[in-house]
């Protein structure tokens, strides 16, 4: 029995779609005592804020939700996933770069690399074929892991 459903995502406060689905688990509603609610934002580490912000935001071409840069603190918006950029250090924290990548949808995967070639970023390897999606790997100025990621296939269950 499948207990899944898609729904098609609409801007918050509109009625009009974003042209975007995305598949929910039946039965899976929150109850008010419920003590993590969400994810807001994945955690991204760096050493420099400035170039941090320039590859996010200039050669991905993510938009740009906040910036602090006295608080080494940036986010962001990469579809439904929020990526916080943080200089750990200012937070209190050591820097650990990321190794587990950030899968980034894209809708074209060979103009999106080709895109980010130009841009100057290295690949790790070949595109690599699933046979349900296409992935390529690469990381950010800090190391941290990043994947392009295209579903050209419906996931089975």
């Amino acid at each position: 029995m499948d207990n899944h459903e898609t729904i098609e995502v609409r801007q918050r406060g509109q009625g009009s779609s974003l042209g975007l689905q995305t598949t929910i688990c039946k039965g899976a509603e929150m109850v008010d005592d419920q003590l993590v609610t969400g994810v807001d934002f994945v955690s991204v580490p760096t050493h420099d804020i400035e170039a941090a912000v320039a590859f996010y935001g200039d050669t991905l071409g993510l938009p740009r939700r906040s910036y602090m840069p006295e608080r080494g603190f940036a986010e962001f918006q990469a579809g439904n996933l929020t990526i916080g950029l943080m200089t750990p250090e200012k937070m209190g924290m050591e820097h650990h770069t990321s190794r587990n990548p950030i899968a980034l949808q894209v809708k074209d995967m060979e103009n999106a690399r080709g895109e980010l070639e130009q841009a100057g970023v290295q690949f790790a390897g070949d595109t690599f074929d699933t046979g349900v999606c296409h992935m390529a790997f690469f990381a950010d100025p800090d190391g941290n892991a990043l994947m392009l990621h295209h579903r050209y296939a419906p996931r089975e269950n």
